[in-house]
């Protein structure tokens, strides 16, 4: 079942736990007044409490639809030294789970900056990853959570073709190769949902039945 539907997940897992990173709730309040914005956050928004709803004991101490970086007040910028009680605590909370879930809206290619910056300190090396030396400067990173999966959903306000075609999927390449790949993680399921402010609401009605089927599955 998981390799029909997930060719990304080359093995059946039982996933007991998960880390849902970020909900975006408060920015409906909070971000840029306009009607994309507060759409594609709205929609990020019910997913977190769909997924929630799914597993109600979905991680140890922590709940998606209640937890999230904006109420937890994490500060996103990295200026290097040790990590802090709060990226502790999150590394601790992946290393309690078998699950990373990323939830977010794309915006100028890339996740909210409060999520960036979380990939940014928590997803740090020694960490998260080494670095293999080979010859002078030359090595490559070996990843340290090898032992996880991921799954990423994501809104565009962009359409399929234009994300696909004239931007090579470059938010997708970037999340897959350049941060879970490089921190070991291989088994990854990116969900995507594109030109969600134009989209009539019963489109946006399939995409939120896709995510609920999705969380269904790691049941």
């Amino acid at each position: 079942m998981y390799k029909k539907l997930f060719d990304v997940l080359p093995q059946t897992v039982e996933i007991s736990t998960f880390e849902v990173i970020n909900s975006i709730e408060e920015e409906k309040q909070t971000l840029i007044e306009t009607k994309d914005i507060k759409q594609e956050v709205a929609l990020c928004a019910k997913w977190v409490n769909r997924i929630s709803q799914k597993f109600p004991h979905a991680h140890i101490g922590i709940l998606a639809a209640d937890k999230n970086l904006y109420k937890e007040k994490f500060d996103p910028v990295f200026a290097g030294g040790n990590p802090g009680p709060d990226v502790l605590d999150h590394r601790r909370r992946i290393e309690q789970s078998d699950t990373i879930v990323l939830i977010a809206p794309i915006w100028n290619f890339r996740m909210p900056a409060i999520l960036e910056g979380w990939i940014d300190k928590v997803l740090a090396p020694p960490w998260a990853f080494t670095f293999k030396q080979l010859v002078g400067n030359y090595g490559y990173p070996q990843g340290n959570l090898g032992n996880k999966k991921a799954i990423i959903f994501c809104t565009y306000g962009s359409p399929r073709l234009a994300i696909t075609t004239f931007f090579l999927n470059l938010p997708i390449r970037r999340l897959k190769r350049g941060v879970f790949h490089i921190c070991g993680i291989k088994s990854i399921l990116y969900k995507r949902y594109f030109a969600v402010p134009f989209v009539a609401d019963k489109v946006r009605k399939k995409f939120l039945k896709d995510v609920k089927d999705t969380a269904t599955l790691f049941q």
